[in-house]
Parts: C-alpha cells; structure tokens; sequence
C-alpha cells in the first residue's frame, strides 16, 4: 500500500505520456503551449514523427500531459500554421510536412554549383540549377504553400472521374482538352476574373510555361518577331518567349505598371504583361495605364496577358482580367500552379478568335493534349466549390507568412524597402547600397539560404534587390532565413 502512494504521488509530480517521453513538468512557467509546439516540431525535423504519422487526439494527450485540453489544441494550431501537420476530421491529426534540414556548406565557395550559379548571367538551366543546389530554407518565389494541397479532396474527384469514364475516354481526346474542364474553366474564369468565354475557345494546356511557348511559336509563324516585356519582368517568361525566336524589348515598369509610351516608342507589335499583379515588384496597372493600353490594343496592337497571382489578394480589392474587357486584343493564359501545384501542370489559354485554331494545332503537334484524368478531377473541384474553399483556406495562411516576412525583414534588413505586399506570394526587396544582388544571393546560399536577385529579371541595370517567396515556407523557416540573409548583408 505505501508503494502505491509513492507511486502515485511522484506521478502528481512528474505528469508524462508515453508519447515522445513528454514531460509537462520541463515546460517553462506560462508557456505550455510553446513547449510542446517547440518539441513537436523537433520530433518531425529529426524523423521520430514521420510525414503521414498522426498525433494523439487532442483530449487524450492533454489527459496525459494533466495539462488542459486547450493546450494541446493550441500547439496543433501552431504546427498547422507552419504547414508541418494537417487535421483531416476523423482521420486526426496527420503530419504532411518536415522543416528543411539540409545542412550549410561548410565554406564559402566550396560547393562548385553553389559558387557558379551567381557568377555570370543566368542560362537557359538556371532555375533547374537553383532548385538542385542544397539548402536549409528556400525562399524562392513562385510557390503556393503546398503542404496545404487539398489530397482528399483531390483523392474524391479523381476516384469520381475515373468511376465514371467510360472505356473510350481511355484514348485519344481532343487536343484543345477535355469538355468537362474547358466547360469549368469558363465558368471559373466568369466567376473570379469577369471573363465571358465560349468553353470551345478554351485550350488547356500544360502550366502557363507552355501557353507561352506556344503563344510565341504562333505569333513568330504570323510574322511578330518582337514581343514587349517589362522592365523588372519574369525571366522564365523571356526565355520561353526567345526559345522560339521571339525577341523582347524591355519597357520600364513603374508604380502605376508599364510605362504606355515607352510601349508606343518601342515599336513592338505585341506586349507580355502581369497586370493584375506584377512581377516581380507587385505593382497593379493603374487605371489610366489600362485606358492607354487599351488605345493602344485597339489600334492594332495585341496583348498577352499573364494573370499571375490574380487570386492572391489581401490588401486590395481585385482588378479585372485585361481579357474581360478586350475579348479580341488579348491572349489569356492563367493556371493552377499558384493555387493548388506546379507540378499538376495545367492551365488554359483563352485566345482571340484570329489565333484560336493556330494555338490548337501547336498543341496538338507539342503532344496531343493534355493528361485526360487531371483534368476531369480538376474540372470536379471547380464544379464542387472545392477549389474557392481551397484559396479561401489559402488566403490567410499566406497572409500570416508574408506579415512574418515583412516583421523579419523590418528586423533583420533594416536598410530594405519592401515591394508588393498587397497580394501574391513573394515580396520584392531593394537595397540602397554598393553591393550586387547576385553577391548577396550567393552569400546567402552560403548561409543555406535560396533567393533570387532581382537582377535576374531585369534587362536593364539598376539598383540591388531580391525576390522572396513566403507562401511555401514556415513562419520559422522565414525568420530564419530573413536573419541568415541579414548576415549574409554584413559580410559584403
């Protein structure tokens, strides 16, 4: 009998579960629910929380730790926002994501990719380069948070679609895509961006990259030789507009958008824009920019409209798609790789009349059209509503990560000016000082950190900056990163 009341007594003491020896007693005065979030996260960087492992119900950890249940709840909540765990309802508590752990070089200059990667101007391969080097934290821009990727809901309409195709849909389709999407790519560009479209002038095509391809394969066909871009401007866009002989003079970007007369003096047939968020600097075309530009469309020319981030907004009302308002001056490209993947690779071209069967047949010669399942398990989350409960998921998220970064740069880069806070998932960051973004970006890949430096997506020289991307990573991740960079700046 004493035994037990030892027993009992130390366990008073000494509160604990089997799960991870965790003790609620090594938590500091106040701070239950930044202990166990902190050993939580510990758990899944070194592996004995595996991705697809589930945590303990809410109720019975905390009836083990004898701490109330709102902690635990609390600490879950924190590893959502981080992107490391997700709560699927009756499935638990699943962990989708481990932080990055890959280790710093050991020297500057060791790792030869790493030395060469910045040091002359980007290659074809260039993004390929980056995404191989190693790091602790990438920050490069362009991803959605992707540990948010809806799978069940993904998993439900894939099952649906192929429950219900029939064996002939197992075959050759139509090269423009399947009618269920392009029948729900109309609806949803209608309903989000204000675009009246016939699903029949609908093409879908493999991410917004081949919609460009594409777009500059036909037009050089047609005799445009030159397709205008802007200054700050992708250069993923570039070089997809110059691998088909494409050239690409710059025009200035300022902070109403692309410059109109700059446009009219370069002579160009045709301009590539990001109207509704620019990248990289995040600026929106301003209402009078929009009114130029359309004068200038009408009187012969013809835009492409790239509707990058259009669905990412948190400052701001939307704008509407350039397309909405020029059915016939406009090729429209938007896709899913912002809000659900890029590695699904889908998107859609909404082209005038003039070039509609011109693009169909460039993509039939490319591959005979898109992968028909994706696309009927795309068309059901679009149909269902699944795809805005998604981006409404999205919204705050990211909100939280990019008030994160501008919190970390505020910190850490005092001397940064930041650019295009307003919507998307990246921050642009410029500095006023005498050394070279791409000596910064690779100061920082040295600190195991991946940017991009804005200079390489300028044609012309100006001043220093880099392009962040948040929405992918963490809040930890991200002021770790924005310190690391911050160091990074003290040693040029």
């Amino acid at each position: 009998m004493p035994r037990s009341n030892d027993s009992s007594s130390h366990r008073s003491k000494t509160p604990g579960a089997d799960f991870l020896q965790l003790h609620a007693d090594d938590a500091p005065a106040g701070g239950l629910s930044d202990w166990l979030a902190h050993r939580l996260r510990l758990a899944i960087a070194d592996g004995r929380l595996p991705v697809g492992s589930r945590l303990p119900a809410t109720r019975t950890l905390a009836a083990e730790l004898r701490v109330s249940r709102g902690v635990v709840t609390e600490a879950y909540r924190r590893l959502g926002e981080d992107g490391h765990v997700d709560g699927r309802g009756r499935n638990g508590t699943v962990v989708v994501t481990a932080p990055a752990t890959a280790p710093r070089p050991p020297d500057r200059g060791e790792n030869p990719s790493t030395t060469g990667l910045f040091a002359a101007a980007p290659g074809a391969d260039v993004f390929d380069s980056l995404r191989a080097v190693p790091s602790r934290i990438d920050l490069s821009p362009g991803t959605p948070d992707l540990a948010a990727f809806p799978r069940a809901a993904w998993l439900r309409a894939e099952r649906a679609a192929l429950g219900e195709l029939a064996a002939s849909g197992f075959g050759y389709g139509d090269p423009r895509g399947t009618p269920a999407l392009r029948a729900a790519v109309a609806t949803w560009v209608a309903r989000t961006r204000g675009i009246s479209v016939d699903p029949n002038d609908v093409l879908i095509v493999s991410g917004t990259a081949q919609a460009l391809t594409l777009t500059a394969q036909v037009l050089h066909d047609s005799g445009i030789r030159e397709v205008a871009v802007e200054d700050p401007g992708s250069l993923g866009a570039r070089q997809h507009l110059r691998s088909r002989g494409v050239g690409t003079p710059p025009i200035m970007v300022d902070a109403d958008g692309v410059r109109i007369e700059d446009l009219h003096a370069s002579g160009a047939p045709a301009v590539l824009l990001t109207p509704a968020h620019q990248f990289p600097t995040g600026v929106v075309l301003s209402g009078e920019r929009r009114r130029e530009l359309m004068r200038w469309a009408t009187g012969g020319g013809l835009i492409v409209e790239d509707d990058y981030d259009a669905e990412h907004r948190y400052d701001r009302p939307p704008v509407p798609a350039l397309r909405s308002m020029l059915s016939e001056e406009v090729i429209y490209a938007g896709s899913i790789s912002k809000l659900l993947a890029p590695a699904l690779r889908i998107g859609w071209v909404l082209p005038p009349r003039r070039y509609r069967d011109d693009l169909v047949a460039a993509k039939r010669y490319a591959d005979l059209g898109n992968a028909a399942l994706p696309q009927l398990a795309l068309a059901r989350l679009m149909e269902s509503g699944e795809l805005e409960r998604h981006l409404r998921h999205l919204r705050p998220r990211h909100r939280r990560r990019r008030d994160t970064m501008i919190e970390a740069v505020d910190a850490h880069l005092p001397g940064a000016v930041v650019h295009g806070a307003a919507a998307g998932l990246h921050l642009l960051i410029t500095f006023d000082a005498g050394f070279s973004d791409t000596d910064l970006a690779g100061a920082a890949l040295e600190e195991g950190v991946k940017v991009q430096p804005l200079s390489w997506h300028r044609q012309r020289v100006h001043g220093p900056g880099l392009v962040l991307g948040y929405a992918a990573r963490t809040t930890t991740e991200i002021n770790d990163g924005i310190a690391a960079i911050g160091q990074a700046v003290r040693r040029l």
